[in-house]
């Protein structure tokens, strides 16, 4: 049976686990609390603690590892962990969820895996430094490093913030964003497994970077809410890390992981995959991780 470790149990390593379970997977995840164990437990994942020892037999014996948490100053919290357990492990497929800010700013211009790394914000150096982490065992394990952007979902969308009032539609001319649908990533994720490529870099988007105001807008014109009020991106009660997220302009290209990996998302837009979004939140369906 062909076993899984997910790194942090959260949104993307949720969407992924449930590929995996769905191919009879044996499913392996972390949690930090004792209740989300209890919870994971009860949907049949092998719930563990990151700070059990025994987490570094477990990755050893494991097949597929993702590696979902945020990086601190010295570096992935995962790589910590396991780094020296796995270097003599058997060859498996690690998979490392890293983010589009390792760019930096384009001016509007498209961001490709080859490109030097510039990144402007402190959690985009440290994302950098924990690619490379993850990269120094390309040579003993199949090492992919996924760059994302801004993550959808049930749950975790445009809709949820303006049913529940906290949308801001901040405008600024000629900004854009790239983002992805969650069951679209995990797709990917798992494409990459079966298609192994040591040291590889991807990029994950949809089809279209667009502004997040006209997403925004398009969002409350479509399923029936208020628009809410403009704001300038320079606006002096913005938050600095709503200044931050302004800071960067670029298009992410998601050419290379069409063809490597044979993938195209199934919501090219934020359009296809709100409308899908909206039709699962009306059906009752809720987030449960």
């Amino acid at each position: 049976m062909t076993r899984v470790l997910v790194f942090g149990y959260g949104f993307i390593g949720a969407a992924f686990a449930d590929l995996c379970r769905a191919r009879g997977y044996r499913v392996s995840a972390t949690a930090r609390t004792a209740e989300k164990r209890t919870w994971l437990a009860g949907q049949g994942i092998d719930a563990v603690d990151p700070l059990n020892p025994q987490l570094s037999n477990i990755a050893a014996a494991a097949d597929l590892i993702l590696i979902t948490p945020a990086p601190d100053d010295s570096g992935c919290p995962a790589f910590a962990a396991l780094g020296a357990a796995l270097r003599d492990a058997p060859r498996k497929w690690l998979g490392y969820l890293s983010t589009t800010g390792v760019y930096g700013d384009r001016g509007g211009g498209w961001a490709f895996e080859d490109q030097a790394l510039t990144p402007l914000s402190t959690e985009g150096r440290r994302r950098v430094q924990a690619e490379s982490q993850w990269q120094s065992l390309s040579g003993q394990h199949d090492v992919a490093v996924f760059r994302l952007p801004g993550l959808y979902g049930v749950g975790r969308s445009v809709i949820e913030r303006l049913r529940d009032g906290t949308a801001r539609r901040i405008h600024k001319p000629g900004q854009v964003f790239s983002r992805l649908y969650d069951t679209d990533c995990a797709d990917a994720l798992m494409r990459s497994a079966d298609r192994r490529r040591a040291g590889a870099v991807y990029n994950l988007c949809d089809d279209e970077p667009a502004p997040a105001d006209a997403v925004l807008v398009w969002a409350a014109q479509t399923f029936g809410f208020a628009v809410p009020p403009g704001i300038p991106f320079d606006a002096p009660d913005l938050s600095p890390g709503m200044r931050r997220f302004y800071a960067e302009n670029k298009r992410v290209s998601n050419a290379l992981a069409k063809a490597e990996l044979g993938w195209r998302p199934q919501f090219p837009t934020y359009r296809e995959g709100l409308r899908d979004v909206w039709r699962l939140v009306q059906n009752g369906s809720a987030i449960s991780h």
